[in-house]
């Protein structure tokens, strides 16, 4: 039977209807541009301020966009239809990112308040989103109740925030955060009872790549903003920045070889923890365009041999993303032929995150230009890895496909 929908407002699309395959749209696309932005503002706010409290703000920050970000996504995937409706949802949500990156951009204690108040009005503005599905789709009331629960009491903390002073600001935010991201697994249990079964679209694979290609532009930006740091761009400077833009390279060739184009497996349970995992390949990115200014202002500085809190995070970055894509590939699904290869892949995986942390902290200190060299020596060499073993697997079942 042909769907109808009401073009001026409407209720959104039921839970049941679910489309087998679908084009992503070009409001997802502009939706995804703002929070381009913020990621920006974001990463800044921790490029400079590599102190423990920054990190921590750095680290909420990112959990909380994601989850503004993955909640409006799911939304238009579950229940978006061609209305006005959906624009103007969509509209409204891209007007709280932009707002909190607005906040973002002076970090002075006035605005503090005003981060709080914009991050308020993304957690309002999504507990609307999942209480106003419940009534207009029974069949969505049990299952969103959870939702609409935990949220709302995130919101009154965010709020009580306020008025109280620290430590107990952070300690408050961090429990809305586990409030915000716990109900998919009291859901699960829900749609269990119901014989019910939830799994990542196809659509949300792919919006969780575009998502990531953003951040890595963030990467790109990074290694760009350090060299705004000379005057003089001599030949050291610039192979530092070659060597950075190789490593952002080769991450991105290492994820998308391994993860793209790959399906979850099966249940809202794994499909949530695919998405956490996202957060920490995010947010890994993030650091590592925040943390290259620093490099290269130890570099200018004449400091690039010691261990700075810069190269740190750094290294702590690549090891945080590789690791983050031996999870997502425990929980993807591949063709039986490549499961032999996967795991040796991800033994590599794990050695070559360690390594750069180990070196960093216990080892004596190579200059700048040495040390990019190696990590991409490292990266290029699970690339020579994956081409040789993982394509091969590939191409021989695309070949089996065409017989």
């Amino acid at each position: 039977m042909e769907k109808k929908y009401n073009i001026w407002w409407g209720p959104p699309r039921k839970f049941s209807n679910k489309f087998e395959e679908r084009k992503i749209s070009w409001l997802e696309l502009f939706f995804d541009l703002v929070y381009a932005i913020i990621i920006s503002r974001t990463t800044h706010w921790l490029a400079i301020n590599y102190k423990p409290d920054g990190i921590l703000d750095y680290a909420y920050l990112i959990i909380i966009v994601f989850w503004g970000w993955y909640n409006g996504s799911q939304y238009y995937d579950l229940h978006g239809t061609p209305g006005i409706r959906t624009r103007l949802m969509t509209l409204w949500q891209m007007m709280t990112i932009a707002a909190l990156a607005v906040t973002l951009y002076n970090p002075s204690a006035s605005a503090i308040g005003n981060t709080t108040i914009a991050i308020a009005a993304l957690q309002a503005f999504i507990t609307y989103l999942w209480w106003s599905v419940g009534i207009y789709d029974k069949e969505h009331r049990k299952y969103n109740k959870p939702y609409t629960a935990c949220f709302l009491i995130a919101l009154a903390l965010i709020i009580l925030t306020l008025f109280v002073p620290q430590p107990y600001k952070r300690i408050l935010f961090w429990i809305t955060l586990v409030l915000n991201y716990i109900p998919p697994f009291i859901a699960a249990r829900i749609l269990k009872g119901h014989n019910s079964d939830f799994s990542l679209s196809s659509s949300m694979i792919e919006r969780l790549g575009l998502f990531t290609i953003i951040v890595f532009g963030e990467a790109i930006l990074g290694v760009i903003n350090g060299m705004n740091l000379f005057n003089n761009l001599n030949f050291n400077v610039w192979l530092c920045f070659g060597l950075g833009i190789l490593i952002v390279f080769a991450l991105w060739w290492i994820f998308f070889a391994l993860i793209a184009d790959r399906m979850g497996q099966k249940g809202l349970v794994k499909g949530t923890v695919i998405s956490m995992i996202y957060i920490v390949t995010v947010a890994s990115l993030g650091m590592l365009g925040a943390s290259f200014p620093g490099l290269m202002n130890d570099l200018k500085s004449g400091i690039d041999d010691s261990p700075s809190a810069s190269r740190v995070i750094f290294s702590v970055s690549i090891a945080l993303f590789l690791f983050s894509i031996v999870s997502l590939s425990q929980l993807l699904i591949y063709p039986e032929e490549y499961y032999k290869k996967r795991r040796p892949i991800q033994l590599l995986l794990i050695i070559a995150g360690s390594l750069p942390v180990i070196y960093t902290l216990f080892l004596p200190v190579l200059s700048l230009t040495i040390y990019l060299f190696c990590i991409f020596l490292l990266m290029f060499l699970i690339i020579v890895v994956i081409t040789k073993s993982w394509f091969r697997v590939e191409l021989e079942h695309l070949q089996d496909n065409d017989l």
